[in-house]
């Protein structure tokens, strides 16, 4: 295979990938059997000094673009080398080749249409943390679209590729703009030059709405200037389509009904995160990849409609709740019960849940309760002080085996009384003495007196 042109000593040419406006990328062979990926910027240097502005331009970008690598992460690509080519002296650089295909052609048969839910999580989740990694070095891609994500077949993550437009100047921007092939995923500033961390903000938003509706917000129609000024415009005036309803209606008729209800049900953490990417004031957005990662992980983990992806409850709801409580509150009081402090559910209370009483009500009911127990042991030893009779043999009372010291239970139990020897006493049972209640000792009858008359009685 012929080369097109040399691209620099031990980098060779083995035909081109992707030609846009931002450039081309090649497929590049370095020392061996490793594949690289080279992107060529379409501005010639002609001079590597500093009295050449694109040069001086290009050397400060690659700089801060190298800070990328510094600590790698697996969600973007990384950045191998950078240079003039020998050929045409265009600046390049050289970064990993990723084998698999980019995000727009899985989204082209014989794929579905749109992502499932899942996947459409895990990818906002990666490339999130792709933008995160590059805004921490103050790196800003300035490109982030659908064909510059592709899918590592090898380690299963989603890489941000492609920093062509992070190492241009904003004159080389302007130029390199009016003939992209992705308008579509252009945030209002980006069609002045311009280029924040929010701008890829607004690209990641059109990207999420890809997937989960099959089709950007403002698609291109045709491939002239008509077509492309009515795109930009859109991006600058038009309100976003509705996700939802785009969504129903890409739905494959391969699923069935059960598969569509389920893949409909978007949690309204993941809408409300789309509709602030996707506002038109870059300060109304997300202001750098670490706020939206956050917020990812944030409403990804919280499970609830009321997560505000600003960072916490909204306050509508906090609002809510408040007013709920306070109803309640006024609701006891009118009634006159006590407080019961429970948590209150939308659900019946399950057999054995614990119900927490209010101190005052749990200090009543047991100084009752002391009281209660209290009486019954004073009546029951009462009882016994004050009966004269006396005790019968055949009755439950307990008498003491003057021999063994062993209370003897024969009277109490008369038909085992022969096997009482053998029975053998536990080992935690509590032995009592018992109670020796002092009797008056009766008159005796048989006891005569002196009879002054002399006659007995």
């Amino acid at each position: 295979m012929s080369k097109v042109f040399t691209i620099t000593e031990g980098l060779e040419n083995l035909g081109a990938m992707s030609t846009g406006g931002q450039g081309s990328v090649y497929k590049g062979r370095r020392m061996g059997p490793v594949l690289t990926a080279i992107k060529l910027l379409p501005t010639p240097i002609h001079t590597e000094s500093e009295d050449d502005k694109n040069f001086r331009n290009f050397r400060n970008e690659v700089t801060k673009l190298q800070k990328v690598n510094e600590q790698p992460n697996p969600n973007v690509v990384k950045i191998l080398s950078s240079g003039i080519t020998d050929s045409g002296s265009f600046p390049y650089i050289e970064m990993e080749y990723i084998e698999g295909p980019d995000l727009c052609e899985l989204l082209k048969p014989p794929h579905e249409k749109i992502f499932m839910l899942t996947e459409v999580i895990r990818v906002a989740d990666q490339l999130a943390s792709a933008l995160a990694h590059c805004h921490k070095v103050g790196v800003k891609h300035g490109d982030v679209k659908s064909n510059n994500v592709k899918y590592n077949i090898h380690t299963g993550n989603y890489v941000l590729l492609d920093f062509g437009l992070a190492i241009m100047s904003e004159e080389q921007r302007r130029t390199s703009i009016r003939h992209a092939g992705a308008i579509e995923f252009m945030a209002p500033e980006q069609h002045e030059g311009k280029m924040l961390l929010e701008t890829d903000i607004y690209s990641y938003g059109i990207i999420l709405y890809e997937l989960l509706t099959g089709e950007v917000p403002f698609p291109l129609h045709g491939g002239g200037d008509a077509g492309r000024n009515a795109v930009m415009l859109a991006h600058i005036e038009s309100r976003v389509p509705d996700l939802l309803n785009a969504r129903r209606n890409s739905l494959p008729d391969t699923w069935d009904q059960e598969k569509k209800g389920r893949e409909m049900q978007l949690p309204q953490w993941l809408l409300k995160l789309v509709e602030k990417c996707l506002e038109k004031d870059p300060a109304k957005r997300f202001s750098n990849g670490t706020q939206l990662h956050d917020a990812i992980v944030t409403g990804s983990l919280s499970g609830s409609d009321s997560f505000d992806i600003a960072g916490g409850l909204s306050n509508a709801a906090l609002r809510s709740e408040n007013e709920r409580l306070h109803n309640q509150l006024l609701q006891y009081q009118q009634s006159g019960a006590p407080i019961v402090k429970q948590h209150v559910a939308a659900e019946p209370v399950e057999d054995g849940a614990r119900i927490s009483l209010s101190k005052p009500y749990y200090y009543t009911v047991m100084v009752l309760l002391v009281l209660f127990m209290g009486f019954s042991v004073y009546a029951t030893f009462l009882k016994k002080e004050g009966n004269p009779n006396p005790v019968k043999q055949d009755s439950l009372r307990t008498k003491a085996d003057t021999s063994t010291g062993v209370p003897d239970y024969g009277s109490r139990f008369p038909a085992d009384n022969a096997k009482e020897d053998s029975i053998p006493l536990k080992q935690d049972t509590v032995v009592k003495k018992p109670v020796v209640i002092p009797q008056k000792p009766a008159p005796d009858t048989t006891k005569t007196e002196p009879d002054t008359t002399g006659n007995q009685q």
